[in-house]
């Protein structure tokens, strides 16, 4: 979980200086600043959101592990997203966006053979 969660390791440090200063109070826990906007993560979705069930298809193979739902159309619309977009779509798994577009190359050569 640490290394595929970038807000695992302020939030660590940060809960455990409140328990080495011995405050026992009831705080809210700052989460570190997030670059990026709506807005943009918007831009960013844009692409898959124009491929109808998309996204499902990529969530699908996120929270399985596996790729074989994601279809050709979806693959290219993927593959058009700027690579500055998949820290902001994917934040707590940074390792899956390369293995996507692997994958898709995969995908749309055997589409290509077919």
């Amino acid at each position: 979980m640490f290394p595929l969660n970038p807000l695992f390791p302020p939030l660590l440090k940060d809960g455990c200086s409140r328990i080495s200063s011995a405050v026992l109070s009831h705080t809210t826990p700052q989460f570190p600043f997030i670059h990026g906007s709506l807005l943009d993560l918007t831009k960013c979705l844009s692409s898959l959101v124009s491929v109808q069930g998309c996204v499902t298809e990529i969530y699908k193979s996120l929270f399985k592990g596996k790729f074989d739902n994601v279809g050709a159309m979806c693959c290219k619309a993927f593959s058009a997203i700027d690579a500055k977009c998949w820290p902001q779509m994917f934040p707590l798994n940074l390792l899956f966006p390369p293995l996507l577009k692997y994958e898709c190359s995969r995908i749309a050569v055997a589409s290509t053979h077919k």
